[in-house]
């Protein structure tokens, strides 16, 4: 039997292996949607720059907007996705994916819109002017696999937020490797089938 290490595990909306860090925002999916969607997206904040904390802070409504003349710009809002990876590849979850992350906005995939309600939300530190970490690429992978397995509906629909948002969004961005990314995603559906 081959190692399961690496494998993120979901039970009950909450992923094995990944930080919690409870986001406030957050509310009840709506009583009829079902999970079908992974979104992909990028954060970095300051823009650009990576480190300090300021994901969780902002995540958590905790921003100090004394601390970055950018902060001043995005005072009062309140976003969050279900997780977040890191560049170092740590893994932070903020949503229980048995809720309603709010990391879409106005958005709609296949004809169907309010992503938010059907949809599992990604935030990779990042930018759209940088390239990812190899390990971001690796450990996203490993937890999509495992999505797919608990919420099969997610096996075809994997988009980013420039795909359910384009007006709007650009993220994750041109240099994030799609073909790469499904790729690692299959390898790694393939290992935990032979498991």
């Amino acid at each position: 039997m081959q190692d399961r290490s690496n494998t993120f595990l979901v039970e009950a909306g909450v992923l094995g292996g990944a930080r919690q860090v409870q986001s406030p925002n957050f509310n009840p999916r709506p009583f009829d949607a079902e999970i079908q969607l992974i979104v992909i997206h990028n954060i970095s904040l300051p823009p650009a720059q990576f480190g300090g904390g300021y994901i969780e802070d902002f995540f958590q409504n905790r921003l100090d907007h004394t601390k970055h003349p950018y902060f001043k710009q995005i005072e009062g809002l309140e976003v969050s996705a279900h997780l977040v990876i890191l560049r170092t590849g740590e893994v932070i979850q903020c949503v229980n994916f048995n809720d309603r992350a709010w990391h879409a906005g106005r958005s709609s995939y296949l004809g169907l819109n309010e992503c938010n309600d059907y949809s599992i939300g990604i935030e990779l530190e990042g930018c759209d002017d940088l390239p990812f970490e190899a390990v971001q690429y690796t450990v996203l992978a490993q937890v999509v696999a495992s999505l797919q397995h608990t919420y099969p509906k997610v096996q075809q629909h994997l988009a980013g937020h420039s795909d359910i948002a384009p007006v709007r969004k650009t993220d994750p961005g041109p240099y994030f490797n799609w073909a790469y990314f499904r790729d690692l995603v299959a390898k790694e559906n393939q290992r935990i089938a032979n498991l």
